[in-house]
């Protein structure tokens, strides 16, 4: 490569953000085996949600204990069933000492706020607490058209509402709710940034995948509800997402 070449002004990158639905894996205890046992029950129900999924491992509830904590064989379990790791959640010590030997980027607990910082600015003098800001609410989005497969429409900030059918393969996603006023046949995830109060409403169930504020069921445990292929309202109740016919 000539230097006039280095010297060439033209972009050779884009940085661009970017609203993804990234599955979190929340670790309750250290037990290697029953991790793998459990993931395999899971896989075998639904064998396509696993096929190299993106994943967040968080490990801010496990608690110091006895037993060594192996981060290495931990993704080596994950790896095995399809889940592929981006990153780790945590907070103790011996946790971001082995991401940080691996190279893994480390986010922070689900508990903690964030606040931009300037490099080499002064720090700012203590200020009261103030009352967070409220998240913008954009007005509803309105589809009309058909979802294809393979489509992914999104309502940032609002909800989504749905007036023509939706295909397997497509998938509609919300900060808000998520109304299907036709068959609802691709997937659907409500509130995708947290908000547990977020519902779904759908005039017929044959869903590949329904998930609010990240908690999820696959065609697999919806077909087993007696509410498949009705008319349904579908809310969160503690981690448990609920299935009432309307």
């Amino acid at each position: 490569m000539s230097q006039a070449d280095l010297l060439d002004p033209a972009p050779v990158f884009q940085l661009k953000g970017s609203m993804l639905a990234i599955t979190v894996l929340e670790l309750a205890h250290n037990d290697l085996a029953r991790l793998d046992h459990q993931l395999s029950e899971k896989v075998a129900q639904a064998p396509n949600f696993f096929q190299n999924t993106p994943l967040v491992l968080a490990l801010d509830k496990l608690q110091p204990g006895t037993q060594q904590f192996d981060l290495c064989a931990l993704l080596a379990v994950c790896r095995r069933h399809g889940l592929r790791t981006l990153a780790i959640r945590a907070s103790l010590a011996e946790h971001l000492a082995a991401a940080q030997a691996l190279d893994l980027p480390v986010l922070p607990p689900s508990s903690a706020r964030e606040r931009p910082l300037t490099p080499g600015a002064a720090p700012a003098p203590a200020k009261k607490a103030e009352k967070p800001a409220e998240p913008a609410v954009r007005p509803t989005r309105v589809v009309t058209t058909p979802v294809r497969g393979g489509q992914q429409i999104y309502a940032p900030g609002g909800d989504l509402l749905v007036l023509a059918p939706v295909s397997a393969g497509a998938e509609l996603l919300a900060d808000g709710n998520i109304h299907v006023y036709a068959p609802m046949r691709g997937r659907a995830l409500a509130g995708i940034k947290g908000n547990s109060q977020a519902r779904i409403f759908c005039r017929m169930l044959a869903a590949e995948l329904i998930s609010i504020a990240g908690r999820y069921k696959v065609a697999e445990d919806l077909r087993r509800d007696p509410n498949w292929g009705e008319a349904v309202h579908i809310h969160l109740a503690g981690d448990v997402l609920n299935i009432t016919r309307l």
